[in-house]
């Protein structure tokens, strides 16, 4: 995305923030793309047959950043890192409500971007993950943005570091050191 792009995403944001409906209507068009894009990776990562589409999770985030007042958008990055926090709650809540309706079964996998993977583990169910995302705020919140944004967001490393305010080698070590966290409790978890 070009730094046009990103300063007037910034810009409508803040615009946004101070109440003006017709920033939101600018700013849609803008980071469709990229909410597709995010989406699209997500649903290629799920079962085959999977009932929830990409445009019903755009769909869906759409409703619930639109609809969070109490949010102050501070730029691009962390409007990003927080869509991804959204679709990953959209999709561990399908996930918890389809395996509840079936009963503990049918429980979609998903399996790690090449780019980003956390774990040696093939196709580490959703919710295992969920949890031990969890697990890992409770230990160091940081980390566990960092991998959110990373890779639920797709935001590399420099927009992580913007969105959280550290450096990028702050986000390089959190990365490293959350995937080494997240493979042991995965491990872990398959062998109970």
């Amino acid at each position: 995305m070009s730094i046009d792009i990103t300063n007037e995403i910034t810009d409508l944001l803040l615009a946004w923030n101070d109440g003006e409906q017709a920033a939101l209507e600018k700013l849609v068009p803008l980071v469709e793309v990229e909410l597709r894009r995010l989406a699209r990776s997500y649903m290629r990562r799920e079962r085959a047959g999977h009932t929830l589409q990409t445009t019903a999770l755009i769909n869906e985030v759409y409703l619930r950043l639109i609809n969070a007042r109490r949010v102050s958008w501070h730029n691009r990055a962390h409007f990003f890192g927080i869509a991804a926090r959204v679709m990953r709650r959209i999709l561990v809540d399908f996930s918890r409500t389809r395996t509840y309706q079936k009963r503990g079964g049918g429980a979609f996998q998903v399996t790690f971007d090449e780019a980003l993977v956390v774990s040696s583990i093939d196709n580490p169910d959703l919710l295992a993950l969920d949890e031990a995302l969890t697990e890992l705020a409770r230990v160091d919140e940081r980390k566990a943005q960092v991998v959110e944004m990373r890779f639920f967001g797709g935001l590399t490393e420099k927009e992580t570091a913007v969105a959280l305010n550290v450096s990028p080698e702050t986000v390089r070590r959190d990365w490293r050191l959350a995937k080494s966290w997240l493979l042991r409790r995965l491990s872990e978890s398959l062998d109970d």
